[in-house]
C-alpha cells in the first residue's frame, strides 16, 4: 500500500509531466498567445522547482500542504 507521500510524489510527477509536455508543444508555437502559455507553464514549474528544492526526502508536512495546494490550484489545466 502507498503511503501518502508515495502518493503525493506519483501526483506532482504525472502534473510535471504533463507540464513538460505542453511546454515542449509551446516551444514550436510562434504566436504571441503561445508565447505568453509558455512563459506561464516555466512559471508553474520554476514554482514547483522552489516548492521540492530540498528534494522529495526533505518534503515536510508543510511542503506537502504546498504541494497539495499547487495541485488543487492547477487542476486539469496545463
Amino acid at each position: 500500500m502507498m503511503t501518502k507521500m508515495e502518493e503525493l510524489k506519483d501526483r506532482v510527477e504525472a502534473k510535471r509531466h504533463e507540464l513538460l509536455a505542453k511546454l515542449n508543444e509551446l516551444k514550436a508555437d510562434a504566436r504571441a498567445e503561445a508565447q505568453e502559455q509558455h512563459h506561464r507553464v516555466r512559471e508553474k514549474l520554476a514554482d514547483l522547482e522552489r516548492t521540492l528544492k530540498g528534494g522529495w526526502d526533505k518534503v515536510s508536512n508543510e511542503v506537502a500542504a504546498k504541494l497539495n495546494e499547487w495541485l488543487k490550484k492547477e487542476g486539469n489545466k496545463p
